[in-house]
């Protein structure tokens, strides 16, 4: 054996089935909650203890994460994945807002802007989470709107609010005070030195409130009419979307420069589509659409099929290699040819899944260096026809920028404005973008990737509910993807992206994780620590992941300059052995390093040998999860 050889096996990561968790894996055998704050995985398993199924768990924690600000609110979007049992089948819940009347790229170009902005009411799209928490609540839940929204109301009427928002509610104030509602709900001890609320604080959300009682008491009322408990929840729902409420949040959005009308509100609907899926090593894996990045996770999973992972080594130097550069195939793809599929053109999604166009995508991979000119491939002739956006390729290749300029992995939401640097990694990982997962042992699985409306968020009026910023997810130049031009009732292609595992036609695994651009980078090593390297969920949440910003960034910055790809920028976890940072920076990473890069990801396996359910939940922020 040669020297090179012995020590690149010295400094090889190992991970044992025996290695210990700095969380213990949860357990249960009839149901399981777990989200991104610990009161509202209590709102689940109060769901779950009065006879409700995974659905209405769900919704219930959906509703609770909103309610808490768990950097989302209620006029966010959601995108959910449900396994129903009766069926057999993957369902996929698209509840994204679309972009309002007037929302056109001369709109954003005429007041010199490269994107739409990250803040403001102009960032705002068409609320979607309540539509989403109603359609699947009444498709395929088995409680009222009543029962399900009971603890969010709880919360919204007062709860003791936890450091982590309220200290993200206090850097941001200088924010929010541009807002005169979100003024009034955030910042309590207005001209104080502090003026958020202190942790512990009972945090009072009154006007929220009041809107989840109004459709509440018009579900109420549907039913002492004789509608029955699925038009009584839609009743709720119409008239979040077209009713009193409706009114207020339009009006408010106009006075504070937004775009939205009552009609976009009134012609919104949740949309339920099948979902994307491919088989890596017999495990069917399922994500929701090309209005989402998920496909590509599944693209690099076609990718990576064609080497041996496992004979490499978890987290070697090849190994990190040859996931970066199936990640940079991959995610280049999703920058260029991912859009909303009701809208021309159509985007070339069975060249892009193709198995031959991922093994033709492998061949290109050298193990020498990393390929700074990663680029999207052509999967038209995948699907037996021709490209027609050659020209718009070679202008985009002239875009990126492969200088030294730095930017942050993760979304502006997702990381700290203060300039205390130790802090700003784990302070994005609490406040990110949150994820709920839930099962039942009657066989429903749900998996959601909730957002928007997170701190600072412009509050419309009197609602109390935040609005969306994920507008700025579009683009207003096809040459960077002209699958992804912002119009009047589209919806941007976001990074938001759970997802379902299916083995032997039964439930395999149900995960989720916050954080912009990395949330499929995460989500692949989760899975191919289960499936590879035959760790616990639990340490497969918690193991050492890897991030590319070999990219196009879905949010942040106002430039191009601040989304272009960055190569070889490469994150570590910190305590990877020398021996491996040597060899990678031989191949031309420049590399950066954090504590925890594992997520965070909360998860369900499927035990079928013991017909019991394994929880992992993250080793870091406020995710949690309970079982029984």
């Amino acid at each position: 054996m040669t020297k090179r050889c012995i020590l690149l096996l010295l400094g090889m990561p190992f991970f044992s089935m025996a290695q210990q968790t700095q969380k213990p894996p949860l357990h249960g055998k009839n149901w399981m909650a777990i989200t991104g704050k610990p009161l509202a995985a209590t709102a689940g398993a109060q769901l779950f203890e009065r006879g409700g199924n995974a659905v209405d768990a769900a919704c219930a924690m959906l509703a609770a994460t909103c309610t808490m600000w768990d950097v989302l609110s209620w006029g966010g979007e959601t995108q959910a994945l449900i396994y129903n049992p009766k069926t057999g089948k993957v369902i996929g819940i698209n509840a994204l807002g679309v972009a309002p009347t007037g929302a056109t790229p001369a709109f954003f170009k005429d007041r010199g802007m490269n994107f739409p902005p990250e803040y403001g009411a102009l960032a705002a799209l068409t609320p979607g989470t309540p539509g989403g928490l109603c359609y699947m609540l009444a498709e395929y839940g088995t409680k009222s709107l009543k029962e399900v929204l009971a603890p969010a109301m709880q919360l919204a009427a007062g709860y003791p609010i936890e450091a982590q928002t309220a200290n993200s509610i206090e850097r941001s104030k200088a924010r929010i005070k541009e807002w005169p509602y979100s003024k009034a709900v955030f910042l309590p001890h207005a001209g104080e030195t502090r003026e958020a609320p202190e942790a512990g604080e009972i945090f009072v959300q009154k006007d929220l409130l009041q809107t989840l009682t109004k459709m509440v008491e018009t579900e109420q009322q549907s039913l002492k009419r004789g509608l029955g408990r699925k038009q009584a929840i839609y009743a709720a729902c119409n008239r979040f979307y077209k009713g009193d409420i409706a009114e207020e949040f339009v009006r408010s959005c106009k006075e504070q420069g937004g775009l939205i009308t009552l009609q976009d509100l009134a012609n919104w609907r949740p949309q339920e589509e099948t979902p994307m899926h491919t088989n890596y090593r017999g495990i069917e894996v399922y994500k929701l659409q090309q209005w989402t990045q998920g496909p590509a996770l599944l693209q690099a999973l076609n990718i990576l099929e064609n080497f041996d992972l496992k004979s490499m080594g978890y987290n070697s130097a090849r190994y990190i290699h040859t996931l970066y550069q199936a990640m940079n195939l991959a995610f280049a793809d999703r920058d260029f040819y991912y859009g909303d599929p009701a809208f021309p053109p159509q985007e070339p999604m069975q060249g892009l899944l193709s198995k031959q166009y991922a093994k033709d995508r492998a061949a290109t991979i050298q193990f020498t260096a990393n390929n700074a000119a990663a680029a999207p491939g052509d999967p038209y002739p995948y699907q037996q026809q021709t490209n027609p956006f050659t020209t718009l390729l070679q202008q985009r290749a002239l875009l990126a920028d492969t200088g030294s300029h730095q930017r942050n992995f993760v979304p502006a939401h997702d990381s700290a404005t203060a300039a205390i640097r130790l802090a700003a990694y784990t302070d994005r990982l609490w406040r990110g973008t949150t994820s709920v997962e839930a099962a039942d042992k009657d066989g429903w699985v749900v998996s959601i990737t909730p957002s928007g409306g997170w701190v600072p968020a412009v509050i419309a009026g009197h609602t109390g509910v935040g609005m969306s910023q994920r507008m700025q997810s579009f683009v207003i130049d096809s040459v960077l993807n002209p699958f992804n031009v912002v119009h009047p009732g589209k919806r941007p292609r976001v990074t938001l992206t759970p997802t379902l595992a299916l083995k032997d036609g039964r439930p395999y695994a149900s995960f989720a994780v916050q954080g912009g651009d990395t949330q499929d980078q995460n989500l692949l090593q989760f899975f191919l620590n289960l499936v590879e390297f035959n760790m616990t969920v639990q340490q497969a949440t918690e193991a050492a992941n890897i991030n590319t910003n070999q990219l196009w960034l879905s949010l942040g910055g106002t430039s191009i300059a601040d989304r272009a790809p960055k190569p070889g920028n490469l994150l570590l976890q910190s305590k990877t052995p020398d021996a491996v940072k040597q060899e990678l920076k031989k191949m031309g990473y420049t590399l950066s390093f954090e504590e925890r890069t594992s997520g965070p990801i909360n998860a369900i396996y499927f035990d079928w040998k013991h017909n019991s359910l394994w929880g992992g939940s993250s080793n870091h922020g406020e995710d949690y999860g309970i079982a029984w």
